[in-house]
């Protein structure tokens, strides 16, 4: 989600879309992906390659898939676990899932954030939690960005009255999920590095917190460590 937009309609038509090399199954009721997401992806995969044992990911706010399927073709050692509010944005993950080759790798759940997982892994098992949330302001939707809803759905843009009601449940949420030393990345708004540090400083949670620059020195993904 940026300033620079993708044709939807276009997109939609054509029915996949590019994103960190591989052709994804796009379709309405769930975000296109974004290039500017490939910084958190790859940051992503870096951290995973710099492990150096199989790895359990948990990817939140899933939507189409991209981010998991990225990590998991990048990183054959890994397992993720897919998750997304939306049924729309599940059915469309699995598709990805199968379409990639990723089945038993990648396991997609239909959930609010955590909720659908928590059968399935134990507490403080995750060595690495990825999210890229909607973040666009309630008011923003409704004036200036308005347009982005014409194609693609309000679940994928909308954050809350300050674009940050997704990260701060994350950041709460995930600790009971990470392993100690297990690393939380996400993507955030233009203009959002300030409040994004401010979350984080006020959950007294987390350490080693640093920011993602694009190819313009913009931060755009910022990655904490659990102690």
């Amino acid at each position: 989600m940026s300033d620079a937009q993708p044709d939807v309609r276009a997109v939609f038509e054509r029915g996949t879309h590019p994103f960190m090399g591989l052709e994804l199954l796009v379709a309405p009721g769930a975000l296109i992906p974004r290039a500017e997401t490939e910084l958190l992806g790859g940051e992503a995969v870096r951290l995973l390659q710099a492990l150096g044992h199989a790895a359990s990911v948990i990817d939140v706010c899933c939507g189409s898939g991209n981010l998991g399927c990225a990590a998991a073709v990048r990183v054959p050692s890994a397992t993720v676990y897919s998750t997304d509010l939306t049924p729309s944005c599940a059915e469309l993950a699995r598709k990805n899932v199968a379409h990639l080759g990723l089945t038993g790798r990648v396991h997609v759940f239909q959930g609010d954030l955590f909720e659908a997982l928590k059968p399935s892994l134990p507490a403080g098992g995750v060595d690495m939690i990825i999210c890229n949330p909607p973040y666009i302001s309630t008011g923003k939707l409704e004036s200036d960005r308005a347009a982005l809803l014409e194609h693609e759905p309000r679940e994928a843009f909308e954050g809350g009255p300050y674009g940050l009601a997704i990260h701060q449940r994350v950041i709460k949420e995930a600790l009971a999920l990470l392993k100690p030393g297990g690393h939380l990345l996400f993507e955030f708004g233009l203009g959002q590095e300030r409040q994004m540090k401010a979350l984080f400083d006020r959950s007294r949670a987390y350490q080693g917190i640093r920011f993602i620059t694009n190819a313009t020195g913009i931060a755009r993904v910022v990655v904490a460590v659990k102690p």
